[in-house]
């Protein structure tokens, strides 16, 4: 299963990333004038809120990996022992306890209901009951999601169960469209926000999402090439995208090209600038880069 998404996300990204390069070239560079300061800036676009769409397929009982959550609904039995410890429900508030017969606090939540039986059973036995077999199961678990975002095939909230990793979430959702960059950020209800290269195939399968997480697929950001290269025009930019990496994407030096005298017009602080490259230089958003033709 595992390697059927993997190769169904290399593909997609494959897929995108060939789409970019297909593309060609455009036939006009953008703009990079600066803003005058009397100009009328456009009023700015009202967000849309995306439509989600909700997989139809019904969760089933949760697996035995699932983590106990607040809200959810315990079912304990105390196995060869009296009505009062058989089925008994135990709701699992908000700080994550529940009480169960004469056990007043017990920690549920972060915990599988393996691991909450062999606590309970333990609990049991000190004082209790002598040898105790507890059976914990799940009677209703609180519905957990994932959103997926912004450059997907499908914008999707996803039903989870317990843990899903990136790459398997984004693979739900259709994976990412031609526009999408190499980077999912994912939000989390706890903690801070953090970026994830998809180029890792690796690092996206053993990056696990939790219930509340957002990730946003970034939309691919530009730059624009023309001179001697063999297809000018609009291509997507990388992170720590080199000069020679930007040529080698534009399909590489045209036999009179030379890197030599290589430029870049660039807008910083709202100022058109012209900056010298050389083959290590970083590239940027929305560069216009020249590369000149070599004399001999």
């Amino acid at each position: 299963m595992k390697i059927c998404i993997s190769l169904l996300l290399t593909v997609t990204l494959a897929a995108a990333s060939m789409s970019a390069a297909q593309n060609g070239p455009v036939p006009a560079p953008p703009a990079q004038t600066a803003q005058s300061p009397q100009a009328a800036a456009p009023p700015p676009a009202v967000p849309q809120e995306p439509v989600l769409a909700s997989p139809s397929v019904p969760l089933g009982p949760p697996p035995p990996s699932y983590v106990i959550g607040p809200q959810d609904v315990l079912k304990i039995t105390v196995v060869e022992e009296g009505p009062e410890l058989q089925n008994q429900l135990a709701i699992v508030g908000d700080d994550g306890n529940i009480s169960f017969w004469a056990l007043k606090t017990i920690q549920a939540g972060g915990k599988t209901t393996r691991e909450l039986q062999d606590r309970i059973a333990a609990m049991l036995a000190d004082g209790f009951i002598r040898n105790p077999v507890v059976r914990v199961e799940i009677d209703k678990y609180k519905s957990q999601y994932v959103t997926i975002l912004g450059e997907v095939r499908t914008q999707v909230r996803i039903p989870m169960q317990g843990t899903k990793s990136l790459l398997e979430a984004l693979a739900e959702a259709g994976g990412p469209t031609s526009n999408a960059s190499n980077d999912a950020k994912v939000s989390h209800t706890v903690g801070k926000e953090e970026t994830i290269d998809l180029r890792d195939l690796q690092a996206a399968q053993v990056y696990m999402l939790h219930d509340g997480d957002v990730v946003v697929v970034q939309k691919a950001q530009q730059f624009y090439i023309n001179g001697e290269v063999r297809n000018q025009g609009v291509l997507l930019w990388q992170r720590n995208m080199t000069l020679t990496q930007a040529v080698t994407l534009a399909g590489g030096l045209t036999d009179r090209g030379t890197y030599r005298g290589a430029s870049a017009t660039r807008v910083v602080k709202g100022k058109s600038l012209k900056v010298d490259l050389k083959q290590e230089s970083m590239i940027l958003p929305d560069d216009v880069i020249k590369i000149n033709k070599r004399i001999f």
